[in-house]
């Protein structure tokens, strides 16, 4: 008599749990594919570590179990090394949403993961240019001497010169430009205006603008009260200041990625860096409260902490 075949291992409660909510994501979620293989490995290794610990079924898992979990993610194991915060909380993410799914789908009592919160990742810190790069960025963007040159220089001038964001920038009117007092009227979210100095530098560059630029470009068009104008006399779109500062980037060969926020982020940080208080900082900025603005004192610690590191003799490793 021939030897039977080995049958195959039913799947655990668990596991049968855990295919029924891919299925569910799969075909009923409609979630791409990658999605769905991320979810699967997720899962999966959420399974070996209930199988580890000797759980069997749904109701047996408890948060500190789910918990537990969290905790080996971040610190690794011989079979997989630590996961970022971000891995971490997208691999979180998957087990609540399988736990929840488990209990209103009647397969499970209660959800024990959900007091268990994915964990944070860590703030980014606002990038901020060097003061080298800024200059090479705005004599860049004015050296051809063109009606444009001269338009694009003084954008740029105003949006590192003030802080402003780049709708603020954009959205100036000529009459909100206060060049005898040096001072500009930002009109910031939700409809909130503030006064800010306008240095010497962004003066000079909107007035040489206003003399030799704007004339040409108003006369394009219909007429408007816009500070910034296209080549049409209309006024200047987000999107065409954006592309300004890009090129003038391209130009002085500055291969960091830059943006309108990027010149908003290098006042900030350049201020502090020259001892500006960081609530006269969050005043320029318009800023609501100042926790906002301190994400930019962080910046300032970690380049005081490089020039430690690399400057004083009892730093060094």
């Amino acid at each position: 008599m021939s030897e039977a075949a080995p049958t195959a291992t039913a799947p655990s409660e668990i596991g049968r749990a855990v295919r029924t909510y891919l299925d569910h994501l799969g075909v009923e979620r409609g979630l791409a594919r990658n999605t769905l293989t991320s979810y699967r490995r997720d899962l999966r290794r959420y399974q070996e570590h209930l199988a580890a610990s000797g759980i069997e079924r749904l109701e047996d898992v408890t948060e500190a179990v789910v918990s537990g979990f969290l905790v080996r993610l971040r610190e690794g194991d011989p079979d997989h090394p630590p996961l970022s915060a971000t891995s971490a909380a997208r691999t979180v993410v998957a087990v609540r949403g399988f736990h929840r799914f488990a209990v209103a789908d009647g397969l499970a009592p209660s959800d024990p993961a959900s007091g268990v919160k994915p964990p944070t990742p860590a703030k980014r810190l606002p990038k901020a240019l060097p003061l080298a790069e800024v200059e090479a960025i705005l004599e860049a963007a004015g050296a051809a001497g063109t009606t444009l040159a001269l338009r694009d220089r003084a954008l740029l001038e105003v949006l590192y010169g003030t802080g402003a964001r780049i709708s603020e920038a954009v959205g100036l009117d000529v009459d909100d430009l206060d060049m005898t007092d040096g001072t500009v009227l930002l009109r910031g979210k939700g409809g909130k205006q503030r006064i800010v100095p306008v240095g010497s530098f962004a003066r000079e560059a909107v007035d040489a603008y206003l003399v030799r630029g704007r004339p040409e470009l108003v006369a394009a068009g219909k007429g408007t009260p816009a500070l910034f104008l296209n080549a049409r006399g209309g006024r200047l779109s987000r999107q065409s200041a954006w592309a300004v500062l890009v090129k003038a980037a391209e130009r002085a060969g500055v291969t960091k990625d830059v943006s309108p926020h990027t010149m908003r982020h290098s006042f900030a940080t350049h201020l502090l860096d020259g001892g500006a208080d960081v609530r006269v900082v969050q005043e320029l900025l318009g800023h609501a409260s100042v926790t906002t603005t301190q994400v930019y004192t962080l910046v300032t610690v970690e380049n005081l902490r490089e020039v430690f590191a690399t400057a004083h003799p009892r730093a060094r490793d």
